[in-house]
Parts: structure tokens; sequence; C-alpha cells
């Protein structure tokens, strides 16, 4: 595109660029405008070259010198004008750019030095000029130099030498067409020596050559159309030479002293041209741009070379016909274009072999990227269910069991956070060896996204035997950048039951993703069979099922909530209550609590189940207060994931507002399920709580996130031991030292302890031994309706009361 054309602004349709007027109305299409300018440039152009060899022809016989002066000095001007036009344009030019204008810069320094000589001898040399001559030498350097800048416009999918081989294909037929009609008379009449023979002939042949390549650019669409207006100018620059370089030839074949102005046209108005075309601008290609191709240009392309070669071939067949011989020329260049066919052939056979066999590596690169992760390598999602759908199908018909393994890494965001995207990617490339190194060949290993893989396994190996052996794999550090790196695995696993016909392989990734999440909120890094209590998670309907109910539908179950009392245990009064989530989904039935808690945090619904929790517990909680029970606490469980957010400030405040329930009647517990994103937003958001009256316990003490680095950062006011803490082990000199230890460290820090799971007179003593006096589990009473509960001293608990006798008693 020109330069005065390169600040319009246009949008694309349907592939053709379109720009608009200062008025905002359509103005012409920005590819027809171009070639109009290129028109009207053109146009210009050979008309002042026309008006110049018409002018220097007028003058030619009267006033000889002055008509050569004339002529002369317009070729030098326009040669000299496309040198330095190349040249300076070529400096702001990049890439193909730059090398086509300067190559064409050199050839027209030579040419004009040719220029320069030639005139020399017709204004001041008395003897008529030698042929050959340094002239020649120096006009012949353009189509040396011409014919390297055409090729910089070929696209790498079309090397030069292929463009080369069609065009001298083509020159060389015309040319034997053309020696053997008329030009071999010519010549031979009109050249009595090799050197002006040779230089006879060099002229139309290398111009026959130029102007093929232009034509094989042009016509058939070897270039780009941002790139098609300024070829077409040069073109018709080499074009014009061309012309002008027949009558040359033509005149000094019959022996012609001189050269008419008016025939010398083409000497001025081809460097112009070519000036222009180098000063021109090409637009900028719009991203994704494919030249069109018709099928018929193509055929076009393709049959072009043959069509000179057929009629060359019927010259020949005609002239053996009548016996008439071939000269030297034709036999020589007649050899030659069968040679040059042969290779074309032999070069179309050889990309033809390349391109299938780029095509064939294409299809299996692209099958490989299709089915497997580009960074580890292991099969992705989709080949790893298409094998599992395999395997269920062969379960189906001969009853072999499958087993199944889902991996996902623990907090495998704190790598990536701490150390760098790319150490996690590192760690994802060493776990992916591991699992690998823990299956048999037969297995299929898997990275399904993210943190998560699954394993895949013959029916003859027990999943959670290789899923120990996964555990005990990733224990090992892995050594990223000289850093130590350890991460922890989650893993579901299942195997298939010959009683199930029906299984599917979504169900089957449903019940193993389920045990997964059984396992993580189990306390992490642990293997998890799928069980029965588990069925509900894998139920594909579980999450919208749960949406409705949190929206108060009718038909899909009221979400209750039911309380489980927190007593002394040397008393047996209750002093607080927990609330917990009760939903009976008429499709699902009773869905267990952990099933659809964790439903929730996966789908996003967490914290809608979290503040209708709240909502209800505070109600339920002013209402016993108000019938007299003042001391009592409630405590609602609240997801740590969403501790520090302005948003359950705000709730919490309002809450207790919207019912009347003080502030010191809340305790919030941050369960384990999830981690706290921002510790010290956390504490901020809980100082900021805290001066509500509300208090912050950390639920199930031992397991998950709630470490002993939250009673450092948090501002803790009770802490309730997990009940693996509290039961019997079979290392129960281990668990009661840790348990001890808790206690202690929480007593140190002001912080008051409640044990759960109390289930037997034994945990009781031991946890008054300890220095625990709070408990809550079955030995105290179940989780009931807030219209059960027994609040106070119940006559059913007095014989819980410890033998150690009644210690002070801590409060909440």
């Amino acid at each position: 595109m020109p330069a005065t054309a390169r600040n319009s602004s246009g949008v694309r349709f349907g592939g053709s660029a379109v720009r608009y007027d200062g008025r905002g109305g359509m103005a012409t299409h920005t590819g027809d405008w171009s070639m109009t300018a290129t028109r009207t440039r053109v146009l210009a152009v050979v008309g002042a070259a026309a008006v110049i060899g018409i002018t220097a022809h007028v003058l030619y016989q009267r006033y000889h010198v002055a008509a050569v002066v004339i002529d002369d000095s317009a070729q030098l001007a326009a040669g000299l004008a496309a040198a330095v036009s190349c040249w300076w344009y070529g400096r702001k030019a990049q890439g193909r750019e730059r090398y086509w204008r300067w190559l064409l810069a050199a050839g027209f320094v030579g040419w004009t030095i040719g220029m320069v000589i030639w005139s020399w001898y017709q204004v001041f040399g008395g003897d008529l000029m030698p042929s050959p001559s340094w002239a020649d030498a120096g006009y012949l350097t353009l189509p040396v130099f011409a014919l390297a800048a055409l090729l910089m416009f070929t696209k790498r999918s079309h090397p030069p030498p292929v463009l080369v081989l069609d065009g001298l294909v083509v020159v060389g037929s015309l040319f034997m067409l053309a020696w053997a009609t008329a030009l071999g008379a010519v010549v031979k009449g009109g050249a009595p020596s090799t050197g002006e023979f040779v230089v006879a002939i060099a002229y139309p042949l290398s111009d026959l050559v130029l102007v093929a390549i232009v034509a094989l650019l042009l016509v058939f669409r070897r270039i780009g159309p941002n790139e098609r207006p300024g070829l077409l100018e040069l073109g018709l620059g080499l074009i014009a030479l061309s012309v002008s370089d027949s009558f040359f030839a033509y005149l000094v074949s019959r022996g012609a002293e001189d050269m008419p102005p008016l025939l010398n046209i083409g000497f001025i108005a081809g460097p112009a041209l070519v000036a222009v075309a180098a000063a021109a601008r090409s637009r900028n290609q719009v991203p994704g741009e494919v030249p069109s191709r018709s099928r018929a240009s193509e055929l076009g392309y393709l049959l072009l070379p043959y069509a000179p070669l057929a009629a060359t071939g019927i010259l020949i067949f005609t002239k053996m016909i009548t016996g008439t011989r071939l000269d030297w020329v034709e036999t020589y260049v007649g050899l030659l274009v069968i040679g040059m066919v042969v290779v074309r052939q032999l070069i179309t056979l050889l990309e033809n072999r390349l391109l299938l066999e780029r095509v064939r590596q294409g299809q299996a690169q692209l099958e490989y990227q299709a089915y497997h992760d580009p960074l580890t390598g292991l099969a992705n999602r989709a080949r790893f269910h298409d094998r599992l759908a395999a395997a269920v199908e062969v379960h189906r018909r001969e009853h072999r069991q499958v087993g199944l393994l889902f991996v996902d890494l623990d907090d495998f965001k704190l790598v990536n956070d701490s150390l760098g995207h790319a150490a996690g990617d590192s760690v994802l490339c060493g776990v992916s060896e591991r699992l690998q190194a823990c299956t048999s060949g037969v297995d299929t290993v898997a990275r399904l996204g993210g943190d998560e893989f699954a394993m895949l396994l013959d029916g003859t190996v027990e999943p959670q035997e290789v899923g120990e052996r996964v555990l005990s794999a990733l224990r090992q550090p892995f050594q990223i950048g000289g850093r130590q790196v350890i991460v922890s695995a989650s893993i579901g696993a299942v195997i298939t039951d010959t009683s199930e016909p029906d299984l599917t392989a979504d169900a089957l990734l449903r019940r193993v993703d389920a045990a997964m999440y059984g396992g993580k909120q189990a306390g992490k890094g642990v293997i998890t069979v799928y069980r029965k209590e588990l069925v509900g998670l894998d139920h594909p309907d579980l999450p919208t099922f749960l949406a409705a109910a949190l929206r108060g539908e009718p038909d899909a179950g009221p979400l209750r909530v039911h309380y489980q009392p927190i007593v002394h245990m040397s008393n047996g009064e209750t002093v607080a209550v927990e609330a917990l989530a009760r939903w009976r989904s008429p499709v699902l039935g009773s869905v267990p609590p952990q099933v659809f808690v964790a439903a929730a945090e996966r789908s996003g619904l967490i914290a809608e189940l979290d503040d209708q929790v709240l909502d209800i517990a505070c109600r339920d909680t002013a209402a016993l207060i108000g019938n007299g029970d003042s001391q009592l606490r409630v405590h609602v469980n609240i997801s740590a994931s969403r501790l520090g957010c302005p948003y359950l400030e705000e709730t919490i405040r309002q809450t207790l507002i919207r019912h009347g329930l003080p502030g010191d009647r809340l305790v919030l517990e941050i369960t384990e399920t999830s981690q706290i994103p921002d510790l010290n937003a956390a504490a901020e958001s809980t100082r900021r709580l805290r001066q509500l009256g509300v208090k912050l316990a950390l639920d199930d003490f031992g397991t998950g996130y709630n470490t002993l680095a939250h009673l450092h950062a948090l501002p803790v006011d009770i802490v309730k031991l997990d009940h693996s803490l509290t039961t019997h082990t079979d290392e129960q000199e281990r668990t009661e030292a840790l348990g001890r230890s808790v206690v202690s460290i929480s007593h140190a820090l002001g912080i008051s302890v409640i044990a759960e799971g109390v289930e037997t007179q034994a945990q009781v003593g031991r946890l008054m031994r300890w220095g625990c006096h709070l408990g809550q589990g079955y030995l105290y009473g179940r989780s009931m309706p807030v219209g059960a509960l027994e609040i106070g001293y119940p006559a059913a608990r007095e014989h819980h009361v410890s033998e150690a006798g009644s210690p002070r008693i801590p409060s909440l």
C-alpha cells in the first residue's frame, strides 16, 4: 500500500479490508483503492515517458544530437532514480522488503553505468560502439540482480529453484518457438561473430526469464495480496525494459546503426516504474490472512510450463514429418528444456513424498497431542477415559475386575506460590515418573489436569497395594533448584464388583473421585477405598439437588440443623452445643453430612451452606437463651477458606443483630477440610470479630490444616481435639503423649480444650488426667433437633463425673 494510505483506518469483512471516511461512511475496499492508486501511478509514469520519447523522436530527424541528448538524459535519470529509490527505501524496510530493493539497486547501478558508456559513444564517440562492449556488460547486470530480487517474493512453501525451473521451461520453449519461426534467421543474418550472437540473444532471453517469473508470481498468486501492488509495478517496469530490449535486439540483428527514440520509451518507463515500486509501502497483512487460490489457478500453474512445451513438441514433430533438420540451437535448447522438465518432475516427486511424510508425521503428532499431556507425556483425560471405558466393557463381558486410583497432590498450590510454576512443573514431572514406576507395563497412568492423576490397574492387582507404593514413593523429597520439596497425596481407590453389570466408566470415575475427597476430609496423605458411606458423593446430580435445597425449593428437601451438646465432663453440665447440618433429599434419601459438605465445597456452595446454618443456629440459640439458658453458647462450622473474607464478617454481624444474639454466645469453628488462604488477613478478621465477642475454635485439631502454626498465627480461643487423639489405638503411648502435649500447650496459651469423640468412661478418665475437662461425643448425646435438647445437669449424665474429683471448671 502506498505511504499516503498508511494512516487509513480499516476493518476486515469476509477477508476484504474496508476503509471508512471521516464522516463515518463506508469508502472503497482497501485492495481496490490500492490497485487504483497503482494504475494511476503506472499511467502517469508511462505517459511521461511517452511524452519524452515522442518529443525526442520528433526532433530526431532535424536535431539529431538534441534528440539523443534528451533521450539518453531521460534514460540516465530514470536509471539513477531507480537505483537511488531502491537503495533509500531499502534502508527503511526490513527482511525481504529490504533485500529485493537493494538487489535491484545494485542491478540498476550496473545498468546506469552501461547507459553512461552508451551515451558517451553516441554523443562524443566518433566511431560506432563495438559489440560486445562494456555497455553490454553493464546492461546485462540488471537481469542477474532482478532475477534474485524476484525470488525474494516467493514464499517458503514455493522454493526459488522450483520457480526458476518453471520459468526456464517456459522461456526455453518460447525461445525455441521464436527461434524456429523467425528469430533464428534474423539473428544469424545480423550477427557475424560469436560475441555479437551471444549479445543478440542475451537480451531477449534474459527478458523472457524475468517476464515469465513475473507472470508466475502475479497470475498464479505465488505471493501474498499485500505485495501484489508493488510487484505489479516492478513487473511492468521489467516488461517495459524487455519491450525496448526486444526492439534493440531486432535492430541489431538487422544491422541497424541506431535505434529511434520512440522505441526507447521502455528504457525510460521501465526504471521509472521500478523507482515507484521501490517507494511503495506494502500494507500490513491481516494475521491469519491466506491468499485465496482456486483449483483452476492451481491447475493452471501446474500446466503452464507444459503448454509452450507441448507447442514446441508439435513443432519438432512437424519438422520431423516434413524432413526438416533441427539446427544446433534448437537441438541443444530442446535437450536443455527436456532436462529441466525431468528435474522438475523429480523435484515434484520429492516434494510429494516429503509432503506425505510431513502429513503422516503431523497426523501422528496431532494424535499424540490429542491423547497425551504436554507437560508429563502421560495419557490425558481423553485417552484415560477411552481405556477406562474399554476396561469396563471387558468387565461387563468377562467379569474381570477393574482397579482404579485417583491421586490428588495435597497443597500443591503452595509449591507454585513459593517456588514458582517452573518448579511446580518439575515436581509434576517427577511425580509422573514415580507413579509410572509404581505400576506395571499394562497399567495406564494419566494426568487428568492440574495436580490430579489417575491410574487404571490390571484386575489382578489390588488398588490399595499400589496406592501404598505411591504414598511411599512420594514421601521421598524432590530436588528442585538445589532445594528439597516434599509433597503428599490423597488417594481414592475403587475396584469393580461383579454384581454391577450396568456400571459405566463415568460412574467409576465419580466413585474414585469421591473416595479421594473422603480421604482429604480424613486428614490427607492417606488412601481411601470407596465405601457405601460415600455413595451420595458420586451422584452426578448431587450439587444440583443441594443447590435447590439451599434455595429453599420445597421438592428438594429442607436443610435442617441438629445440635450436639458440649459438656463439662466433671459434672455433665451442657455449656455449649455444636450446630450440625442435616439434609434428606427426596431423591437421594438421607445424605451424610460429610458427603453434602464436600459437595458444597467442590461446587462453590459452601458459603451459602455456612450462612444458612449460621442463621438457623443463631435463631435457635437466641430462643434458648430467651427461655432461661443465658450461658449457652453455639458452635457453628465455617470453612477455613472464608476466614478473612469481609463478606463473612458482615454476614456474622448482621445475623447477630437480626436475631438479637450477643456476640459472646457465638463460637466459629474453623473446619480442617480446606486451607486458610491468607493467615494475616484471617488474624485481622478474627480480631475484629472478637470485638463483637465472637470466639474462634480450631476444629479437628491434629489433622488436616489445623496445626500448631495456627495457634501461633491466629487469636484462637478453643481447640477441639480430634477423636484420633482421644480414642484407643495400637500406639496408645504415642497417641497419649501427643494428646497430653496439645492440652498442655493450649493451657499455656490460655486456650480452652474440648475433646471430640468421647464415647467411654475410660476416655473421660484419661482426658481428665491430661487436664481436659470439656468433652463432646456419643457418651453425652447424639446430635438432635433443638426441641429435644436437654440443657443443664441431666440426671442421666451424673454417673459420668470423674472419680478424680471436681477440679476447677474451665470457661468457654
